[in-house]
C-alpha cells in the first residue's frame, strides 16, 4: 500500500522513445537541399572559422541564423578538395539540431573537432583523444535511440581518423567521453564514477552527435584536444581556450579526415 505523503513517479519522459521516423517539423521538408561537399567538418572553434574566412577564402554556402547569433555552413578548398565546415553550438540540443540541417543540406561524411575536460591526470594540455564512446548524460540522444547508457561512435569513420592521425604522427589515445548537459553538476562524485567506466574526456555534444548520426544512416567521427584538468583536487580553467595553434592542427588533421572519409563512404 503506498505510504500517505508519497507521489507516485511517472516513467520520466527521455525514456519514452517514439521510433516514428517522420517529424513534425522534418529536416529534409524544411531544409532546402544544395549543392554541398560531401566531407563536412564539424567545429566549435570559432576563433579557426573567422580564420578561414579572413585567410583562406572560405565562402558563406548558408547564413544559417539561429537566435543566439550564426552558425554558417562555409566551403573551403582543403589539399584540392571541397570541404564543408559547420560551426557548431555549443550544448548536445544546438548542436544536434546543426547537424541534422547540415544532413539535410546534403552533406554526407562527417568529423566532429572540439575541446573537452580532462578527466585522467596523464592527459595533459593539448592531448588529442579520439572518442569510440560515449556516456549519455544528456538528454537529445534519448529522442534518437532506445534509452542505455552509452553510444558507440561509427567504427569506419573512427577508423579513417585514425589512420589520418597516424600517417601525420600526431599523438593520440582512443578512449571514452561523458557527454554531460549539466557542467556545473560536475560532482566528485559523478567524476569519480564516470572515471571507473572508463570515461577519459566530459563535454557537453558527442553522444548527442553520434546519436543523431546513427539515426541519419551518416558517418561521424569526433575528436578532441584536452582542454581544463578535472582529475585534480581543484579545477584547472588551463586557459584551454588560448591554444590557438593546437585548435589550427586539429581542424587541419580533422578536415583531411572527413575528405578521407567522403572517399570510403561514396
Amino acid at each position: 500500500m503506498e505510504q500517505p505523503g508519497r507521489e507516485r513517479h511517472p516513467q520520466v519522459p527521455l525514456t519514452e522513445h517514439d521510433s516514428a521516423l517522420l517529424a513534425f517539423i522534418e529536416p529534409s521538408e524544411q531544409i532546402v537541399r544544395r549543392d554541398v561537399p560531401r566531407a563536412c567538418v564539424i567545429t566549435f572553434f570559432g576563433d579557426v572559422v573567422d580564420r578561414l574566412v579572413e585567410r583562406r577564402g572560405a565562402r558563406v554556402l548558408v547564413e544559417n541564423r539561429w537566435e543566439d547569433g550564426p552558425h554558417p555552413l562555409l566551403e573551403v578548398e582543403h589539399g584540392e578538395e571541397r570541404l564543408a565546415v559547420l560551426r557548431s553550438g555549443v550544448g548536445a540540443p544546438l548542436a544536434g539540431a546543426l547537424l541534422e540541417e547540415v544532413i539535410a543540406a546534403g552533406c554526407r561524411s562527417f568529423v566532429v573537432c572540439g575541446g573537452a575536460g580532462a578527466l585522467r591526470s596523464e592527459l595533459t594540455l593539448g592531448h588529442f583523444v579520439v572518442v569510440s564512446s560515449a556516456i549519455r548524460d544528456e538528454g537529445t540522444s534519448y529522442h534518437y535511440l532506445p534509452a542505455a547508457r552509452s553510444i558507440q561512435f561509427d567504427e569506419v569513420a573512427r577508423r579513417v581518423l585514425e589512420e589520418v592521425l597516424e600517417a601525420r604522427g600526431a599523438p593520440f589515445v582512443v578512449g571514452r567521453t561523458w557527454t554531460t548537459d549539466a557542467p556545473y553538476r560536475e560532482t566528485p562524485g559523478k567524476i569519480a564514477r564516470r572515471r571507473a567506466e572508463g570515461c577519459l574526456t566530459v563535454e557537453m555534444e558527442a553522444a548527442a552527435l553520434a546519436a543523431v548520426a546513427r539515426f541519419r544512416g551518416v558517418p561521424l567521427a569526433q575528436v578532441v584536444y584536452c582542454g581544463d584538468d578535472l582529475a585534480g583536487d581543484e579545477w584547472d580553467h588551463r586557459s584551454w581556450q588560448d591554444l590557438s595553434d593546437v585548435r589550427e592542427d586539429l581542424f587541419d588533421l580533422a578536415a583531411s579526415a572527413a575528405i578521407a572519409l567522403a572517399r570510403v563512404t561514396t
